[in-house]
């Protein structure tokens, strides 16, 4: 494994008033093959903070798909301190675009979190200053870039901030959306996190919905579930994006592949993304995707059938409360229902997660990008503030997009 001394390139204009400080570090080590970090970084996981978007597997998965589809470039920080001892992992990819090259976290739209793992004492003690020289150091040890990108990274995790989240340039066009599980008592949450009137309104959509026959939550745990869940996930999926006039995100064939491998428990280990099925005589009307990690549960995607005679009942809305219940019988502590807005979070989820964007220059040119990246991240979060113009902005993505997919 390489080691690559930490230099002291100066930080950001923002940071460098601040007063000089010890670094909890001692080096750098930047790797570029995740299979050779498989143990390192399990044994890592299991003792830091890290949402479930970061765990081995689901970078891994990611990477030797999608990544591999798309010719990504992967590059993986390990930080130690002076006994050797790993206190941070940083998993990147490097992103070249309209001349600019900067390093972002591994997932994009796919991973509703982005931070790095860090363990909980040495998070605990990087203040922006030291944060801004750590992150300035793993650009430097990457080489080549103008800038670091990271997007909706939670403010805190578990308790503690997320070091990052220190250089924000401003919150995020979107917050995410959770709830806390009481344990073993799936009612009692959503009787906690719902309003009587939403409670209400789902118990009547449930009468109508058994009216149709007696139904099923299928989890996918043989190869047939699998892709039989899958196959209902991405035929969904495809027709709600095509009533919409946009393109499908998930129609290239590398997300079926990350979807599938994902899906498949290796040994011991659970799978580290789980696929779930509202079955109604042994039809999917509504699945549920979703990457777990620790105690927490992470929705990734949903969809439901628009052909279905069930959809006036919110199939998908009746599938979310049936998990609810399930991942508080398993003991789960906290799930999410991932970022951005949507009418059906704000009615399960009575808590959020504050995220927050930070562009990092590491050259005079990244200073021009994160002057961009910063005003287009507002321009954004401003236009999904107002109903009218998000709708507006919507149609004018998918006439470009259109436009563009006619061209080629």
């Amino acid at each position: 494994m390489p080691t690559i001394a930490a230099p002291t390139p100066a930080p950001p204009d923002a940071i460098t008033a601040s007063r000089p400080v010890t670094r909890p570090w001692a080096s750098i080590a930047i790797e570029t093959d995740v299979a050779a970090l498989a143990d390192t970084w399990r044994a890592f996981e299991a003792k830091a903070l890290v949402t479930p978007y970061q765990s081995y597997d689901w970078v891994r998965h990611f990477a030797e798909t999608i990544g591999a589809a798309h010719d990504m470039t992967f590059r993986y920080a390990l930080v130690h301190d002076a006994a050797g001892a790993l206190c941070a992992l940083v998993p990147l990819t490097v992103t070249g675009r309209s001349g600019f090259r900067f390093a972002e976290f591994i997932g994009g739209k796919h991973a509703n979190y982005h931070m790095g793992l860090y363990a909980p004492g040495f998070a605990a003690q990087l203040d922006a200053a030291l944060a801004a020289q750590m992150l300035t150091e793993i650009g430097t040890a990457i080489g080549g870039l103008d800038a670091l990108a990271f997007v909706n990274q939670p403010v805190t995790w578990q308790g503690v901030t997320n070091p990052a989240a220190q250089l924000a340039a401003g919150p995020s066009p979107s917050r995410a959306y959770k709830l806390a599980l009481i344990a073993g008592d799936g009612d009692a949450t959503l009787r906690r996190s719902m309003s009587s009137h939403a409670r209400k309104k789902l118990k009547n959509k449930h009468s109508r919905f058994k009216d149709f026959g007696p139904s099923t939550l299928v989890r996918a745990a043989t190869p047939e579930e699998i892709t039989r869940i899958i196959d209902a996930f991405l035929s969904q999926k495809a027709e709600r994006f095509r009533s919409m006039g946009v393109p499908d995100p998930f129609a290239e064939p590398a997300m079926r592949a990350f979807l599938e491998r994902a899906a498949i428990a290796c040994g011991s280990a659970r799978p580290s993304i789980e696929l779930y099925s509202l079955d109604l005589a042994g039809r999917s009307v509504a699945t549920y995707v979703g990457t777990i990690q620790g105690e927490r549960f992470s929705g990734m995607a949903t969809s439901f059938d628009m052909a279905s005679e069930t959809v006036k009942t919110s199939p998908g809305e009746l599938l979310l409360a049936e998990l609810i219940r399930l991942k508080a019988r398993e003991g789960v502590a906290v799930f999410d229902l991932g970022v951005g807005e949507a009418r059906y979070k704000t009615t399960f989820c009575d808590d959020h997660d504050d995220l927050v964007d930070s562009f990092l220059p590491l050259t005079f040119k990244g200073r021009v990008f994160a002057r961009i990246a910063r005003t287009k991240r507002d321009l954004k979060r401003r236009i999904k503030r107002s109903p009218m113009a998000l709708k507006l902005a919507q149609r004018a993505s998918g006439w470009l997009r259109s436009r563009r997919s006619e061209e080629e």
